[in-house]
């Protein structure tokens, strides 16, 4: 654990007793701070005072003391209303930060020699695929890397810092509206689609809330921005104009005459004078699709970075596993393959999966977002029939009509099951089951993880059938 740095004997807030809270409570009691926390969950707050955690509700509480409010990044900040106790913290000047900045903190105190190297990754969709890729990149080169943020360990359960090391964090939204001094040496900017735009006040705000990534670098650092959809192009060009670092485009849709780009497989550098290949990844086995040439150019360009030759990088990547519940191959059942995407949790993620196979039998559903499946038009010839789940299905029913065809299911046991019949049954070749939601999972399950792992639990559940139909 990292501890927390600059609130010695001093009083601080935590609000919020999640993942990230805990963390933040428990690093800012090992830099010998004072800490009162809070959570409107009463299991949490058990949690917390089995940890020692002293809880305090903060709406009563004299803030005459406190130093700072430590937020996690779950609890509205601006918008679309501040929580309580965020209206208090402003109206007595308390900072208010998240537990990104403790840690930008804690680095920033450590001498320049002493620094380790912190690449922040961000983006609507890509980040947990980018983060996980390039530290399985840098480990396999040798390099004393980690993973955290918003992927695995929150930032202050990550290992202390040392010379060498390497910081890889995935970065929110949320997070990054919450963070004052952070100095990534590469932050990458993966896309930008409309996404918790009810969090930022509007698209502004949101880009203005991923834009944060770039906010603390210098001309030693660079800057890896997608070239795909015109916000990121808009915000490349604004990075090359600031001349605050260097910039390094990358494109999965061609070649870039500079930068880093992904085509017919391969991934090619190109300055002024030249264009080279740098690796195929026809063979690695987790980068199937177009976005994931995306998210394997970002990944290649910061490894560059940080000092690793293009050979030992297009190797580490023939042996990146690909991460759990985003794009996860879980199986086949007679001829029939299933893909776990339950990470996508909006259409623009989908639109990159469907993309990515021919002839999918589609799992879609859930708690739907602002436009529902707008923009998935381009790949519906990809798809045979949708399976459709969750609160969202009479929505994407209407916007599916005439278009695919499609089965209301309810639940996802069923859809799999269904879905399954389907396409053992039907003639297309190479059939694939594929859960790719586009929406949030919270109207049946806790988080995506656990609507994926119900996935797999289903798939398993077919075992090789001789005649499994769906009950009538």
């Amino acid at each position: 654990m990292i501890a927390a740095v600059g609130f010695a004997q001093k009083t601080v807030a935590v609000m919020g007793l999640g993942r990230t809270g805990l963390s933040a409570a428990r690093a800012l009691l090992l830099g010998d701070a004072k800490v009162v926390a809070w959570d409107d969950n009463g299991q949490n707050r058990d949690a917390a005072m089995a940890a020692g955690i002293v809880c305090q509700d903060l709406a009563k509480r004299d803030w005459a003391d406190i130093s700072a409010l430590v937020l996690s990044p779950g609890i509205p900040h601006t918008h679309p209303k501040p929580h309580h106790v965020v209206e208090l913290a402003c109206a007595v000047n308390v900072p208010i930060i998240g537990d990104t900045e403790l840690f930008a903190m804690a680095i920033n105190a450590r001498p320049p020699e002493e620094r380790p190297l912190i690449i922040g990754i961000t983006g609507t969709n890509g980040k947990s695929t980018t983060t996980a890729l390039l530290t399985h990149i840098l480990r396999e080169c040798g390099r004393d890397a980690h993973a955290g943020g918003n992927i695995g360990m929150g930032c202050m359960d990550l290992p202390p810092p040392m010379r060498g090391m390497v910081y890889v964090l995935e970065l929110s939204s949320y997070q990054l509206e919450l963070t004052n001094s952070l100095r990534c040496n590469g932050a990458i900017l993966l896309n930008i689609s409309a996404d918790h735009l009810e969090r930022h006040g509007g698209f502004e705000g949101y880009m203005a809330a991923k834009c944060r990534i770039f906010s603390g670098q210098t001309q030693d650092d660079v800057a890896i921005v997608s070239m795909d959809d015109p916000h990121s192009q808009s915000i490349c060009m604004a990075q090359r104009a600031a001349a605050r670092a260097g910039v390094i485009p990358i494109s999965a849709n061609g070649t870039l005459s500079c930068g880093i780009s992904f085509a017919a497989g391969n991934l090619y550098s190109a300055s002024r004078d030249t264009t080279q290949k740098m690796a195929s990844l026809g063979n690695a086995p987790a980068l199937h699709g177009r976005h994931n040439g995306a998210n394997a150019a970002a990944a290649f360009a910061a490894a560059r970075h940080a000092g690793i030759a293009a050979e030992s990088i297009a190797a580490a990547m023939q042996t990146f596993a690909g991460l759990e519940h985003r794009m996860e191959a879980v199986g086949a059942v007679h001829g029939v393959r299933f893909i776990n995407d339950s990470k996508a949790t909006n259409a623009q993620a989908s639109l990159q999966a469907l993309g990515s196979f021919d002839n999918i039998f589609w799992i879609a559903g859930g708690q739907a977002k602002a436009g529902g499946l707008a923009g998935l038009e381009p790949v519906f010839g990809h798809v045979r029939k949708a399976y459709l789940i969750g609160d969202a299905q009479r929505e994407f029913a209407k916007q599916l009509k005439e278009k695919v065809p499609l089965s209301r299911c309810g639940n996802l046991e069923k859809a799999v099951l269904e879905a399954y019949v389907d396409a053992r049954e039907s003639e297309h070749k190479d059939p694939v089951v594929m859960l790719s939601p586009a929406c949030a999972s919270f109207d049946q399950f806790a988080d995506f993880e656990a609507r994926g792992d119900t996935f797999r639990r289903a798939v398993a559940a077919l075992g090789e059938p001789q005649d499994n139909k769906p009950p009538a």
